[in-house]
């Protein structure tokens, strides 16, 4: 089942349109002593070449994040610590993300919340740590606006995620550690994902080339409606930079409070 459902994930691509292939030189492979094991095994690039732990993203053209279904807050309509798996395209667990945050932020401050999320490897090892601070968030409010920081490894700048005003659509910028545009993110006008997917495409700083794009999948009204458990998909090149691949998962995190994170509380 659970490859039934990585396939389906990764026939969500766009054929032609996100470059490299699920697995151009076979370096994605389970455990030959475990043929059902779930732990990838890749071809890891020269040690010391990338930032520790992010050698994992160097090969990957889809990267999935699953939202741990929090059974407490669906219970009493609360706002409970996230959690997120992240996977590769094959669904094998690469990262595990956390949220710290205190219950008052949580409950009085609610998606606005300012929180830090901490992402470990397979060995719980801290590889990307994700600041977000407490910011405003209206397209009537153009300063102030939402701000990530990502961290790699932990004390290392190397990327942010800022919104950008626009009175129409959800606009953010990926910037480097010297906060210099890279490359912008272009949301849709209508982000409430009913009965499809939602997508935010990955472009270049003038806008006229799409590299690749982050969607928000439709899991079901159930899912939807009645939890806070959300899924998104990372298309981008393989060969894109690992910290820019681990500041769209920080991206990630960011459009999940901003625009998909509900509770019974809000029914």
């Amino acid at each position: 089942m659970a490859s039934k459902a990585a396939q389906h994930q990764r026939s969500r691509g766009l054929p032609g349109f996100i470059p490299g292939a699920s697995d151009p030189d076979g370096s994605l492979h389970a455990s030959p002593s475990c043929p059902g094991s779930q732990v990838w095994q890749p071809n890891l690039p020269p040690p010391g070449s990338l930032p520790p732990g992010l050698e994992y993203l160097s090969q990957l053209d889809l990267i999935i994040i699953h939202q741990q279904v929090e059974l407490l807050g669906m219970i009493l309509g609360t706002e409970t610590s996230n959690k997120y798996e992240i996977k590769n395209g094959l669904g094998q667990r690469i990262y595990f993300a956390v949220e710290e945050s205190i219950c008052f932020n949580r409950t009085f401050c609610s998606t606005l919340r300012s929180c830090t999320l901490k992402v470990t490897d397979n060995s719980g090892r801290e590889v990307i740590t994700v600041n977000r601070p407490l910011r405003c968030n209206s397209c009537w409010c153009p300063c102030y606006l939402q701000e990530l920081e990502i961290q790699a490894p932990p004390g290392t700048i190397v990327a942010y995620i800022a919104q950008k005003w626009d009175p129409f659509l959800p606009k953010f910028t990926i910037q480097n550690a010297n906060k210099e545009d890279i490359l912008k993110i272009v949301g849709p006008c209508a982000t409430c994902g009913c009965f499809g997917d939602v997508d935010f495409e990955v472009k270049t700083i003038n806008e006229k080339l799409t590299i690749g794009k982050i969607s928000k999948y439709w899991s079901g009204f159930v899912n939807n409606v009645f939890t806070n458990a959300d899924n998104f998909g990372i298309h981008v090149p393989a060969d894109l930079d690992v910290t820019i691949k681990a500041a769209m998962i920080g991206a990630c995190f960011l459009f999940d409070f901003m625009f998909f994170e509900h509770s019974l509380a809000g029914l």
